[in-house]
């Protein structure tokens, strides 16, 4: 069973929701990110989701496009990204670590090479941003014969094909993109989010995480209350930005402690 699947079956079985930071790797500090991935684990963040630095991040709105260029400033490359995960495995074995980025870096890196090293490396999932599913199957099922779990996203204009094809080769969790635009963007629709949830819960059969405009505990605990895990990126990110390395790690728990309690409140 995989650490993502183990996750979510004792989140369900204690009735609690899955909270998943996404933080960009190397960033605001290149040696900073082990040290808030430790920070948000001990919080009481469940998943990780660790951003692969990319010059041209379509999804991504400005904050962590800016976090993007700070990161790749430093040299932060999939390699990087790798020894990240490896020191945060060296301190936690338990807690679930997704790569999310872009198809660009696994292919220049090689997609056999990013496969074996990300398993080797202790990561759990990967979410390639633009991989959509009918074009990845190969993609999806080399990531499964390694135990990872291939992560995917749909979005409010998601057709019901596109979620068939979802369901028949994601694994682990997948994540509703609740606005239409780029992460960070707009006004969350809660009662939006409502209605599609029990749509995409007909042809999905996995846990369902909910990202893009969750900025508080207030907006966090009105997602909780319709999916079973609330991503959180932009927020966190821009938080950090104005950190300095003395206090990155403290600053990313003290946030999502906050958001932990009102999760379980």
């Amino acid at each position: 069973m995989s650490r993502i699947k183990a996750t979510f079956d004792a989140l369900g079985a204690g009735g609690r929701k899955a909270l998943i930071p996404y933080v960009t790797s190397g960033d605001p500090f290149a040696d900073a990110t082990v040290d808030i991935m430790l920070a948000m684990a001990k919080a009481g963040a469940d998943v990780i989701e660790l951003g692969v630095p990319f010059s041209d991040p379509m999804a991504d709105g400005p904050v962590i496009q800016k976090a993007g260029e700070r990161a790749l400033a430093r040299g932060i490359g999939m390699r990087q990204v790798f020894d990240f995960v490896r020191g945060f495995r060296r301190l936690n074995d338990a807690t679930p670590v997704v790569l999310m980025g872009y198809a660009n870096p696994i292919e220049r890196y090689g997609v056999d090479r990013f496969v074996a090293d990300a398993k080797t490396a202790g990561v759990d999932g990967v979410l390639v941003v633009d991989y959509p599913p009918e074009e990845c199957e190969a993609f999806a099922a080399t990531l499964r014969s390694h135990g990872l779990d291939p992560i995917f996203l749909l979005a409010p204009t998601s057709t019901d094909a596109r979620m068939a094809q979802v369901a028949r080769i994601a694994s682990g969790y997948v994540y509703y993109v609740s606005l239409k635009g780029v992460t960070g963007a707009g006004h969350l629709d809660t009662a939006a989010v409502a209605q599609m949830i029990p749509r995409i819960k007909s042809f999905v059969k996995l846990p369902v995480g909910v990202g893009f405009g969750i900025r508080d505990a207030k907006t966090a605990q009105a997602v909780a209350a319709v999916a079973d895990a609330v991503v959180i990126g932009t927020a966190l990110v821009q938080l950090l930005e104005g950190c300095t390395r003395d206090n990155a790690a403290a600053t990313a728990g003290a946030f999502i402690k906050q958001i932990r309690t009102a999760l379980d409140s």
